[in-house]
């Protein structure tokens, strides 16, 4: 299946557990944010470098992950 593009300035990460994982695009300058690089550090904790998803996957639950973008979309 396809994955479709990505803009320039974006990325796709994946939320939730290993069986029912959501595609969300996010800006880059998120990565930038403290609160942001806390989650990083936990995926790494949890998936290490080698993930199967092939992507940046995060450890938390979509509803978590949603309002920490609406958190970050209010700075």
């Amino acid at each position: 299946m396809p994955v479709p593009d990505v803009q320039k300035g974006y990325l796709a990460v994946y939320v939730g557990k290993e069986t029912d994982m959501k595609r969300f695009v996010i800006p880059v300058s998120y990565l930038n944010q403290s609160i942001f690089q806390e989650l990083l550090r936990q995926a790494e904790e949890e998936y290490g470098f080698d993930h199967p998803m092939g992507g940046l996957s995060i450890p938390c639950s979509k509803d978590s992950f949603i309002n920490l973008i609406a958190r970050l979309n209010s700075l």
